[in-house]
């Protein structure tokens, strides 16, 4: 395998946080818009091997690839920006670069050699860095590093770059360093040191930016881009401004205006032309000019990050695109929702979504919310774990099963509507050990899925361990909830609805990991949709009444 792939680093410095991810997946996207290749890997400082095992209040949302590999919420932003799906290859963690150096010492492949950093570490991740550039399907690879420049964590990620650019030859490597340039409203000035001692603190590793791209709340003046470039060792033209935008999916146009993509194609030796990202802008134009609004409610468990629930928002952001809608997003809790206030919480909204989960905490709200939506034709949405509480709430208050419950929140019920999937039953290890990826599902022929995906067979990401209980289908479809989608060779519940309800869809899966600005996912397009004409139709009846 030959490694003709260019490499672009990008690094972060002063403070976590600046975007690093959005600053790639925009380059990326211009540089995708000129015909190459582009691929985004993200290398996370911290020892646990993937973040599936992370609290979401810790790390954000944990996003799954095609291949089922857990990783970074990043992973979500390069996948909706370029439209092209991301894999196990494109996150590696420390925890995994050293999984795998001390796998091998123990195999005996160091021959007796005292196992170091440098250089079996650092060579770990050369290795990870290239897999993506040396399968021949990519021109470009972009690695985010994570973390900040002069952390002790990222110590070995640093080297790894000074290492591979050295290996790599002239032209073929180049460092992007994103940095802060702080206002001082009391001086009424934007500060320079705070960047000059991050490249400074780069340059003590070894490394030495190419580009510079300031985050600014304020426009950077040519005199403070000159002052930048003299200080910190890089051309002008390469001292780039990455302005606060109003949306994640302004900063494509923002860095094309600044020339991001042309710097980088110069010193990569790659020609550049004039990127065609007409589609982008009308993505943009809908977004940001809605005819109209709706206000749909998202309930979850982690609802104060935001991050928790990241590839929902932006699916409908791009649903909302679609129907030329602006989505409003009423972020509930469920631990708080009960009979006594569900009513006042819900009754205003034109959609309830009730968000994926794991555990007990808040789950008697969200059957509360279910039961709501469901006896008041409200467009309902439920997304892994909301999917189970929509079938536990309709075994309970429908059929008539009144202890209805999933072993995930009583391992006793007698009734266990949601279980244990078969192939969970014997795992004890809790990382990377879930129903992960994508998986076939099967629909019927006219419900309202088939109506929505307008085909028979779908392939849609999955993370779940707890399923529908096939032993509960007949009764459950007796009264009135029926199973529209199955997995063709294990027969398991993939998603559920209710026919007679106006529009009622619980799925299994994760819709929101495959929508991206190119392809919103048409159960969120659908699902906005639905929330629209409930909204009208309230409307309609308000006015009938007067």
């Amino acid at each position: 395998m030959t490694n003709k792939a260019k490499y672009i680093f990008v690094t972060g410095g002063v403070t976590s946080s600046l975007g690093k991810g959005i600053i790639a997946a925009s380059l990326a996207k211009l540089l995708q818009a000129q015909g190459y290749r582009v691929t985004i890997q993200k290398l996370d400082p911290y020892i646990n091997v993937d973040p599936g095992t992370l609290n979401p209040y810790e790390h954000g949302e944990c996003y799954v690839t095609e291949d089922g590999a857990e990783t970074d919420l990043d992973l979500g932003h390069y996948e909706r920006f370029l439209n092209v799906p991301t894999s196990q290859a494109n996150n590696v963690t420390t925890g995994r670069i050293y999984q795998s150096v001390i796998e091998k010492e123990r195999r005996g492949e160091f021959l007796g050699k005292t196992v170091q950093v440098v250089p079996h570490i650092t060579d770990e991740i050369k290795h990870r860095i290239q897999i993506l550039g040396k399968s021949g399907d990519y021109d470009i690879i972009i690695t985010e590093i994570g973390g900040t420049v002069g952390d002790i964590e990222s110590l070995p990620y640093i080297e790894a770059v000074r290492q591979l650019r050295w290996d790599l030859g002239e032209n073929n490597g180049i460092v992007i360093h994103l940095t802060l340039v702080p206002y001082l409203s009391a001086a009424g000035e934007l500060k320079t040191k705070p960047t000059q001692h991050s490249v400074k603190t780069l340059m003590e590793s070894g490394v030495m930016a190419d580009i510079l791209v300031c985050r600014t709340e304020h426009h950077l003046p040519n005199e403070l881009r000159k002052k930048l470039a003299l200080f910190c060792n890089v051309r002008e033209e390469a001292v780039i401004q990455s302005i606060d935008a109003s949306t994640i999916y302004d900063v494509p146009n923002l860095m094309l205006k600044e020339g991001l993509d042309k710097v980088v194609l110069k010193k990569l030796g790659l020609q550049s032309s004039v990127p065609d990202i007409t589609k982008w802008n009308q993505f943009l134009f809908k977004h940001k000019n809605p005819k109209t609004e709706v206000t749909i409610g998202l309930i979850g468990k982690y609802v104060e990050l935001q991050d928790s629930y990241k590839s929902i928002l932006e699916s409908f952001i791009h649903a909302g695109a679609e129907n030329e809608v602006k989505v409003n997003i009423e972020s509930i809790h469920s631990e708080y929702l009960n009979d006594d206030n569900i009513k006042l919480k819900l009754c205003h909204l034109d959609g309830v979504l009730v968000a994926p989960g794991f555990g007990e905490r808040g789950i008697e709200g969200k059957i509360t919310a279910v039961k709501f939506v469901r006896e008041h034709n409200v467009p309902f949405l439920g997304v892994c774990l909301g999917m189970q509480m929509a079938v536990i709430e309709f075994a309970r208050h429908v059929v008539g099963i009144s202890n209805a419950n999933s072993t995930e929140m009583d391992p006793n019920t007698p009734n266990p509507i949601i279980d244990l999937m078969e192939d969970q039953k014997t795992i004890t290890r809790k990382g990377g050990t879930m129903r992960l990826g994508a998986w076939d599902c099967e629909l019927k022929s006219n419900s309202l899925a088939s109506k929505i995906y307008k085909t028979d067979i779908i392939r849609e990401r999955h993370r779940h361990r707890y399923e529908f209980n096939s032993a509960y289908k007949a009764q459950m479809e007796a009264a009135g909830m029926m199973a529209t989608g199955f997995n063709p060779d294990t027969k398991l519940v993939e998603i559920v609805e209710i026919p007679s309800h106006p529009w009622f869809v619980g799925v299994q899966y994760h819709p929101e990991y495959k929508s991206t600005v190119a392809s919103p996912h048409p159960l969120f397009v659908a699902f906005v949709k639905a929330s629209l004409t409930h909204k009208k139709s309230k409307k309609d009846a308000k006015v009938s009444q007067h």
